[in-house]
């Protein structure tokens, strides 16, 4: 039966990415979907880009085990911070100066809005040397399930995916993307509340699962009595952190910004707000919420041998074949999802604003996708070839830089994004000062975490402090550097002071 499901659903993947071909004829058509896409999909979109299997198996397993129930506010964090803000504060504004600009990629943005090839180049390289390893440790999250649930090497699993992703992905580009996301993000949806009511139903129900928490106790971590089924769980401070990253980072994350460039209009952006926030809200709090019941597993956990990533397929391990089933599908297109999404923007970044920017200007369009399709292949064969090292030769290093890449790009570009779109004296020297100090103190973290002071030597919290260092860095070093040319400010921005007539539904006339 797992396997009937599994087949059914690789060839409903397959067969809408050779559908959506006549989408991907010309750049914009194959990276932005023509900027025609509807508020489901490109809410789907968002929503299965973020969460990925290192959130429903590795962030979930280690933080509910870490705070309890108190893991649960990471999810609200990414509904209400990650989704509901950062479509109301970045949707709009994104999709009209990304068009005026005449940009399909971040570092295009930064070029354009900037006129700095420099800038732009040096955007697209941070991006290809972060995003590569985040592709890799998606797939982190499916060896024990697809382990538990089939019985096969993890190998096949790694190869599978790959093979799947590249296909539909190649033929059909982001259109195809957005439609499978939509697909997956129903499963995404279906599957985590299901899930949670099987696992909470086999403890006894919902009253005994949180008697159980509340009667859990470890010395090493807090002395207090039910500590880990409060409201604040026994790490406040670095549950904060954790919020911040996963919530905020999305606001600087290429593949999600991307998201917002090819919405169709105005209504959708609304839409898409509500649509986007309630799937956070069910998936990722979800997730975060099953994790924090894993302690009442753990006469089953063995975290010495199996690490966090043991804690969420041992609770699952029990469940029938069908619901067992379900769990491998919402892990796998939790990855498929987010996997298409990075390797589409790391392809179409490398052909956009290198490859054509810097040696043959005159690329036709044609050429251009072909090339991104030959990278997406590029991509995800490197992506798997890093998954299988690490397979075999059990190297963590690859699956730490999971942290380390999202506080790196999200740390250099959040807040030069933000303030790009909001204030016109922001400059290129505070571009440069916010993408040198996210990359430089992540690259520090990971290489020498001694330089450091002792909060900053998780990549949780030191990515976090690289985001909220740059909304304060970008402001200072605009005010203490040369104005940008005030015409060229004027040219950018005008495409916010365009007349638009719209029907009285929208606005009231005289």
């Amino acid at each position: 039966m797992k396997l009937i499901v599994l087949i059914i659903y690789f060839a409903i993947l397959i067969g809408i990415g050779f559908y959506c071909r006549k989408h991907a004829t010309d750049v914009k058509g194959f990276v932005l979907g023509g900027r025609s896409v509807g508020p489901w999909l490109t809410a789907f979109a968002y929503g299965t880009s973020y969460f990925s299997a290192v959130v429903f198996v590795g962030y979930a397993g280690q933080f509910g085990w870490r705070f309890g129930i108190a893991a649960t506010w990471a999810g609200i964090g990414n509904a209400i911070l990650g989704s509901l803000l950062a479509w109301m504060i970045l949707g709009r504004r994104t999709r009209v100066m990304s068009q005026h600009l005449d940009s399909a990629t971040m570092p295009q943005f930064f070029g354009q809005r900037f006129q700095s090839p420099s800038l732009k180049i040096a955007a697209s390289a941070i991006i290809f040397v972060f995003l590569i390893p985040y592709t890799a440790s998606l797939y982190n999250g499916l060896s024990r399930l697809f382990g538990m649930a089939f019985h096969i090497d993890y190998s096949v699993c790694i190869i599978i995916m790959a093979v799947l992703t590249g296909v539909y992905v190649i033929a059909g580009g982001y259109m195809a993307t957005a439609i499978n996301d939509f697909i997956q993000g129903i499963i995404m949806l279906v599957g985590i509340v299901v899930i949670v009511a099987a696992v909470i139903n086999s403890k006894g129900g919902m009253a005994a699962a949180l008697d159980g928490m509340a009667r859990v106790s470890d010395p090493s971590v807090s002395d207090t009595p039910g500590i880990f089924a409060s409201f604040f769980g026994p790490e406040p401070m670095n549950l904060m952190f954790v919020v911040i990253l996963t919530s905020l980072g999305t606001w600087g994350l290429p593949q999600m910004v991307q998201k917002f460039y090819a919405i169709r209009d105005e209504d959708s952006i609304k839409k898409g707000t509500f649509i986007s926030t309630v799937f956070a809200l069910i998936v990722a709090g979800g997730c975060y919420f099953l994790g924090g019941f894993g302690r009442l597993f753990s006469d089953q956990i063995d975290l010495a041998a199996g690490g966090y990533d043991s804690i969420i397929p041992t609770m699952l391990e029990n469940l029938s074949p069908a619901l067992i089933a379900l769990t491998v599908i919402l892990v796998l297109s939790a990855s498929m999802s987010t996997l298409s999404s990075l390797v589409i923007a790391s392809s179409s970044t490398l052909t956009i604003d290198f490859i054509r920017d810097i040696f043959f200007k005159k690329m036709r369009d044609e050429r251009q996708v072909l090339i991104i399709r030959v990278l997406i292949v590029v991509f995800i064969a490197i992506s798997a070839i890093l998954a299988l090292i690490q397979y075999r030769s059990n190297i963590t290093f690859i699956a730490q830089l999971m942290g380390i890449s999202w506080g790196a790009l999200a740390g250099a570009f959040l807040a030069p994004f933000l303030y790009s779109l909001y204030w016109k004296r922001t400059t290129t020297a505070a571009c440069w000062a916010s993408f040198l100090f996210g990359c430089i103190l992540m690259i520090v973290d990971m290489a020498a975490p001694a330089l450091l002071p002792a909060f900053m030597r998780s990549p949780i919290n030191c990515g976090s402090i690289a985001m909220l260092a740059g909304l304060v860095i970008v402001p200072v070093v605009s005010l203490l550097t040369p104005k940008p040319d005030e015409k060229l400010m004027e040219e950018v921005f005008s495409c916010y002071n365009k007349t638009n007539t719209v029907s009285q539904k929208t606005a009231l006339g005289d």
